[in-house]
């Protein structure tokens, strides 16, 4: 299949990540140019703590390209990325001129090309090299005025710090960081965020045609996730409606409001599905939301994990 749904991903994934520490844009049009960049970074000018993404938060430090890759980089993938890191350049030394000031060394943002893998040859011929005292294994650096970086994620160590990196590999690695973040505590507003977004990718592989093998294993990997999601949700539900409840001071008010935050919590996230699944919710779609969370627990469970293998119509005729 396309590398489109992973493209996206990594764009999503690097936004919400990155937008607490600075200005986050993707797929941002180089001015002139026909060239588009997939993350642009600008951190922000107070000093924000960003030790909570680890090596990621790293690379944030200053103002910063970013250009993920969902398969191993070759020789025209890096001078691609070049190219839009030098057309930044010259478009940032034009606007200073026509403003009479001057671009400083430390206003242009550097480059940071993130791959699963990347072959000995190829990090040869850019004298791509390691500063394994400052930075460890799997961050190469390219010649001091490239200002350009090669992270090569199957070779990051399997640390705490790098794991908002390893969620971008592939295969092992990237499942073992699922894993990790799967045992993360359920209120680390990383997590939570990271949740949704593999939940979304899930959902969008499984409506996928002709899925690779690798694929495949993805999606089962992320299914106890989906699962672990939908209770957690429906928790927040009814730790909601108690607080509602709570605060009414009526025993009556608590007791409706577990069950109206148990209600509310399941029915955003079929409501999130159904939109995943067939772009938009039309009044068919959603007169059968209601019929659909009145089934029994286990039976809708397994409609929603089916969701993927029904049209529209089968769908439509379940509850009809």
């Amino acid at each position: 299949m396309t590398v489109f749904p992973y493209d996206q991903f990594a764009k999503d994934y690097l936004k919400e990540l990155l937008s607490p520490l600075g200005e986050v844009e993707t797929s941002r049009n180089i001015a002139g140019e026909v060239r588009e960049i997939d993350v642009w970074f600008a951190p922000r000018a107070e000093v924000v703590n960003a030790t909570e993404l680890g090596l990621l938060g790293r690379l944030a430090t200053t103002a910063a390209i970013f250009e993920p890759y969902r398969n191993a980089i070759n020789l025209g993938d890096v001078r691609s990325c070049m190219g839009k890191l030098f057309d930044v350049f010259a478009f940032l030394e034009r606007q200073a001129r026509r403003n009479n000031t001057r671009v400083e060394e430390t206003d242009l943002p550097s480059l940071w090309i993130i791959s699963p893998t990347a072959s000995e040859s190829l990090l040869a011929g850019f004298a791509a090299t390691l500063d394994v005292d400052n930075w460890g294994s799997g961050v190469y650096f390219l010649p001091a005025h490239l200002k350009t970086g090669i992270v090569v994620i199957h070779q990051l160590p399997p640390t705490p710090e790098t794991l908002w990196l390893r969620l971008l590999g592939k295969g092992r690695v990237q499942q073992q960081a699922i894993d990790e973040l799967a045992i993360l505590p359920e209120n680390d507003p990383l997590r939570i965020v990271v949740l949704e977004l593999l939940s979304n990718l899930k959902t969008i592989l499984e409506v996928s045609q002709n899925l690779a093998p690798e694929e495949e294993d993805l999606i089962m990997r992320l299914s106890p996730l989906y699962e672990q999601r939908l209770a957690e949700a429906t928790q927040q539900g009814i730790e909601q409606g108690i607080e509602q409840g709570i605060e009414r001071g009526i025993e009556r008010g608590i007791e409706q409001g577990i069950g109206q935050g148990v209600h509310q919590g399941q029915r955003i996230f079929v409501e999130n599905l159904l939109r995943a699944k067939f772009g938009e919710l039309d009044e068919e779609l959603t007169a059968i939301i209601e019929p659909l969370l009145a089934l029994p627990l286990t039976d809708s469970t397994a409609l929603l994990l089916q969701l993927s293998n029904l049209s529209r119509e089968e769908l439509l005729a379940r509850f009809n």
